[in-house]
C-alpha cells in the first residue's frame, strides 16, 4: 500500500528530473529550445506569407479536386438524369449543375441512354463555378477547345513527351584542327627552309668566290681589280637575292671587264624546292667578258652539247645570220667527243680556237669524262645582239661548296681564250669571206630597217584616212569646197617666197 500510495507523487519528480537541465547541460538545454523555437517561427512566417499571396483560391483547389473524381466517374458510367428541383435557384446563393448534364422534360418522361460511344470529356470550363461578387475586376478565362476536338478527332488521353535531342557528339581533336595544325606545319616548315637554303646557296657562292677569286687564285693573277670597289674591304660579291650572286673584274688587257653571275637553285622557296624535285635545276655560272674594239677579229665560234647547239643555232641571232653546224672536224686534227657540237663560222676558226692544250686540259675524251662534267656552253663573237658586240661567253655548272676544286680546269678556260682571241689573226681568204658575210648582213639589216619604216608610213596614213572617214557624209558642196582649200594651201607652200622692201 505505500509503495502504491507513493507512486503518483514520483512520477512527476521522475519527469521533472528527465526534463530539467542538469549542472553542465543548462547551455546546450538552451541552445536546444532556441533552436526549436526559431525553426518554429520560421515555419509559422512561410505558411502565413503562402496563405497571404493564395487566399480566396482555396475552394478552386477543392473544385479542381472535386472536378477530377467526377471526370472519372463519367468516364466509368453513363450519365443519369437529375431530379428537378425543388425551389428555383438564383444565380448568387446556387451555382447549378453543369451545362453538359441536361434537366428531364416537364413532362416526366425518361430520356434515352446515350449511344454507346467514347464518352466526351467534359472541358473544365463548363465545370468551373465562378462568383463574380469575390472577384471582381478579374477577367474570366476563356479556354478555347483544340481544333482537332472541334473537328470531332478525339484527342489522346496524354501527349507523347517530346523526344530527346541526341547530344552533338564534338569533333575528334586532329579533325577538328586538322587545318590549322597543316597551316602552322607549313609555316614553320616554310620559315625553317628559308633559312636554311639561304645559308646553303650562301655557303656555296663564298666557298666558290674562296677558292677562284681570293689571294694566289686565277682571277687574283690575271685581273688587277676583283670585287665592286676600289678598296681593300670591298666585298668580291654582289648579292642581288638570295638564289643570285655576282662578281666583277677588271684591269686585264684585250678586255673591257669580266661580270660572272652565280644563278642558284632557290633553295630558300619551299614550293620551288617541292617542284625542283618533279623539274630538276642545276647551280650555273655565266662569265661575260667584254672585249675591245680592236682585240676581236672577225668570228663567230660556239660550243654545246649536241642538243643545245641546235637550240643555240636556232635561237641565238648571230648564230643563225654567219655560223653553222659543223659536221666533220678537219683534217688530220684531234676533235671533241661526240658529245659536243661545234657550231661556227668556218672550219678555220673552228680548227684554230680548238687548240691542243684545250684538248688536252678539258675537251679531250678522257679529260672531257673527268673534268668535263660541268660544261654547258660557250660562246665568242663579234656580232652579238646587244649594247656590246664583241663578247665571250662561258657557261658552266656550279659543283657543291665542298667540291669546288672539280671546276678548276673549266674557270682556266676563261683567261686562256681571253688571251687567245686578243692575239688572233685571220687568213686573208677568211677575212674576205667574214667581211662579205657581214656587208650582206648589213644590207639584209638595212632593207629590215626600210621595211619597217615603211610599215610605220602606212600604219600612220592608215590612221590617218581612219579619221578622215567621218568627212564622207559631208555633203558634195562641202567637200568641193574642203578640196580647193586644200588645194589653195598647198599652192601657197609651193610659191617663193618674197618680201616688199619699203622705199625711202
Amino acid at each position: 500500500m505505500a509503495t502504491t500510495a507513493h507512486s503518483p507523487r514520483r512520477w512527476p519528480r521522475s519527469l521533472a528530473a528527465y526534463l530539467l537541465p542538469r549542472g553542465g547541460d543548462t547551455l546546450l538545454y538552451a541552445l536546444a529550445v532556441l533552436s526549436i523555437l526559431s525553426l518554429l517561427t520560421h515555419e509559422l512566417t512561410r505558411r502565413s506569407v503562402l496563405a497571404a499571396d493564395f487566399e480566396g483560391f482555396e475552394a478552386e483547389e477543392d473544385e479542381e479536386e472535386y472536378l477530377s473524381h467526377q471526370q472519372d466517374l463519367l468516364d466509368i458510367t453513363p450519365v443519369s438524369p437529375l431530379p428537378t428541383p425543388l425551389f428555383p435557384s438564383t444565380p448568387e446563393s446556387h451555382h447549378g449543375p453543369p451545362d453538359s448534364l441536361e434537366s428531364p422534360p416537364e413532362d416526366g418522361s425518361v430520356p434515352p441512354p446515350p449511344a454507346q460511344s467514347a464518352p466526351e470529356r467534359a472541358s473544365p470550363s463548363k465545370f468551373e463555378e465562378w462568383d463574380e461578387d469575390e472577384f471582381e475586376g478579374i477577367p474570366a478565362p476563356v479556354l478555347e477547345e483544340p481544333p482537332s476536338a472541334a473537328a470531332g478527332v478525339p484527342l489522346p488521353d496524354a501527349a507523347e513527351p517530346p523526344k530527346p535531342a541526341a547530344p552533338a557528339t564534338p569533333a575528334s581533336f586532329p579533325r577538328s584542327y586538322g587545318v590549322e595544325i597543316a597551316c602552322v606545319s607549313f609555316l614553320i616548315a616554310f620559315i625553317f627552309n628559308y633559312f636554311s637554303g639561304k645559308k646553303e646557296n650562301e655557303n656555296i657562292a663564298l666557298a666558290w668566290a674562296a677558292k677562284f677569286a681570293t689571294k694566289d687564285t686565277v682571277f687574283e693573277r690575271n685581273f688587277s681589280l676583283l670585287g665592286t670597289g676600289d678598296g681593300k674591304d670591298t666585298p668580291l660579291l654582289l648579292k642581288e637575292g638570295q638564289d643570285a650572286f655576282k662578281f666583277y673584274a677588271s684591269g686585264r688587257r684585250f678586255c673591257q671587264r669580266l661580270l660572272a653571275t652565280m644563278e642558284l637553285r632557290p633553295r630558300h622557296d619551299l614550293i620551288a624546292r617541292i617542284l625542283d624535285l618533279v623539274f630538276p635545276k642545276r647551280d650555273t655560272i655565266t662569265f661575260e667578258v667584254i672585249m675591245n674594239e680592236d682585240a676581236m677579229d672577225h668570228l663567230v665560234f660556239a660550243v654545246a652539247r649536241k642538243k643545245l647547239a641546235r637550240t643555240m643555232q636556232k635561237d641565238e641571232r648571230d648564230l643563225q645570220r654567219y655560223a653553222s653546224l659543223l659536221a666533220t672536224p678537219p683534217a688530220g686534227r684531234k676533235w671533241l667527243p661526240e658529245e659536243l657540237t661545234v657550231v661556227s663560222e668556218s672550219k678555220e676558226v673552228a680548227g684554230d680556237l680548238i687548240t691542243e692544250a684545250v684538248l688536252d686540259q678539258v675537251f679531250g675524251d678522257k679529260a672531257f669524262e673527268k673534268f668535263g662534267k660541268g660544261f654547258i656552253s660557250l660562246h665568242f663573237s663579234d656580232q652579238y645582239p646587244g649594247p656590246h658586240k664583241r663578247m665571250l661567253i662561258f657557261k658552266f655548272l656550279l659543283p657543291d661548296a665542298k667540291n669546288m676544286v672539280d671546276m678548276t680546269r673549266l674557270v682556266t678556260l676563261v683567261p686562256y681564250y681571253i688571251d687567245l682571241i686578243g692575239r688572233y689573226k685571220l687568213s686573208p681568204q677568211a677575212r674576205t669571206k667574214t667581211e662579205a658575210a657581214r656587208a650582206k648582213a648589213a644590207q639584209e639589216a638595212y632593207r629590215e630597217l626600210q621595211n619597217a619604216r615603211q610599215e610605220a608610213l602606212l600604219r600612220k596614213k592608215a590612221e590617218k584616212k581612219k579619221q578622215m572617214e567621218p568627212d564622207t557624209k559631208l555633203s558634195a558642196e562641202a567637200i568641193r569646197k574642203k578640196e580647193e582649200k586644200d588645194r589653195t594651201r598647198q599652192m601657197k607652200k609651193g610659191m617663193p617666197r618674197m618680201k616688199m622692201l619699203r622705199g625711202h
